[in-house]
């Protein structure tokens, strides 16, 4: 019988006899502060002679843990369990291209990407270039040897083995860190906040596989960090309490959190984490300003900006070009960058009604679509310089 966080540790040993590799695994919350540091406390002490207990993920952002057990009844009826859920997988939103696109691209000379002169990112950059913020990508990592990336990046986290930086195996992350950051003076790409720090928080495996305790790891990261925007291209159809439980966490600590909506062109229906009150949702436009066919819509969308055929830094130095959501995700975080540059310290939720407030219509056979509405970031950051000098 489970009675206290002893005998549930010495329960865990023999609980978790699960392959490493089977991927089922429990999200267990732990109700007190008092247990979760007893339990924690205990697991640290055991994992020298009890190598199995190295498998157990803590979660102290919302006093949890992670660990590969089947679900029984005897968990949930504990009485210092708060609750139990699956630990369940979340996938990148990248559409066409990807990891198996090919090998990337060479580029001459320096451009700005189609995407980041349609959103009038280049006009906002006598204003702002989003310096010194600092931007948490929770994706697959980051290429450190990329020429158009080295003087963004800063200190990351490996959530998947912490005794190595977050390097990139996919490209995914590369590719949002460019779009974001990228700022080459004579050949490669510049991104939308070319003086703004990238902090890599790799989470994801070479396949783009995640749990959400991985993800949850990443944000505690983040929160412990100094972290001021937390990219997120990626999502789920599940909820999962104990995500929302880290988002609420990150967004009372005053980060600002950007999340791509899915890739299905489903008209009523968004991925988690972006179907969270707290999270800035985002979707896709096309070179055309209309909405992309594969971008989830609807009234849960906070935001749309380009996220078609976006030209942005790959694995090995190269360029790739990507479509999804996630690449629309990277357009906003910039932006953001760009406003927090301009006025430090505004809150999650302005920042979120300053986007959409001053972000321009979608018109389709000259009329406007409803309230949706496509990112500008001229007009965002203009908007915060004004109200910083009143």
């Amino acid at each position: 019988m489970i009675v206290n966080p002893s005998t549930f540790a010495a329960w865990l040993q023999e609980a978790m006899q699960l392959p490493a590799d089977d991927g089922r695994r429990q999200i267990i919350r732990i109700g007190s502060d008092r247990d979760f540091g007893l339990l924690a406390r205990h697991i640290s002490r055991q994992r020298r002679t009890q190598p199995t207990l190295g498998r157990i993920q803590p979660l102290r952002l919302i006093r949890a843990i992670s660990c590969p057990v089947l679900p029984e009844g005897k968990l949930a009826s504990a009485p210092f369990i708060s609750s139990v859920e699956t630990d369940s997988r979340v996938k990148l939103h990248v559409g066409a291209g990807g990891a198996s696109s090919g090998k990337g691209r060479s580029l001459e000379g320096a451009v700005i990407p189609w995407g980041i002169r349609h959103i009038r990112a280049p006009q906002a950059w006598t204003k702002s270039k989003g310096d010194q913020i600092r931007i948490g990508v929770i994706d697959t990592g980051v290429d450190y040897a990329h020429p158009d990336l080295r003087h963004c990046l800063s200190r990351g986290f490996n959530v998947l083995n912490r005794q190595l930086l977050p390097y990139d195996d996919n490209g995914h992350g590369t590719h949002i860190a460019g779009t974001i950051a990228a700022y080459a003076r004579q050949k490669g790409i510049i991104g939308v906040a070319p003086q703004a720090l990238i902090h890599p928080v790799k989470a994801f495996d070479h396949q783009g596989g995640a749990f959400v305790s991985d993800i949850i790891a990443g944000i505690e990261w983040c929160v412990s960090n100094g972290i001021d925007i937390i990219n997120m291209s990626f999502g789920m159809k599940t909820y999962s309490k104990a995500l929302e439980a880290a988002v609420l966490t990150a967004h009372r600590a005053g980060l600002i959190i950007v999340a791509s909506s899915g890739n299905e062109g489903k008209q009523a229906e968004i991925d988690y984490p972006a179907r969270f009150r707290q999270v800035i949702a985002v979707g896709a436009t096309t070179r055309r300003g209309r909405i992309a066919s594969f971008s989830n819509a609807g009234k849960g969308i906070d935001i749309y900006a380009p996220g078609e055929k976006i030209y942005s830094t790959w694995l090995r130095g190269k360029y790739n070009e990507l479509s999804g959501t996630s690449m629309a995700t990277s357009h906003v975080s910039g932006v953001v960058a760009l406003m927090l540059a301009k006025r430090p310290g505004l809150k999650p939720l302005r920042v979120k009604a300053l986007l959409k407030r001053h972000a321009r219509f979608i018109v389709s056979s000259g009329k406007k679509i409803g309230g949706i509405k496509e990112l500008h970031a001229l007009r965002a950051v203009a908007a915060v310089s004004k109200s910083a000098k009143q």
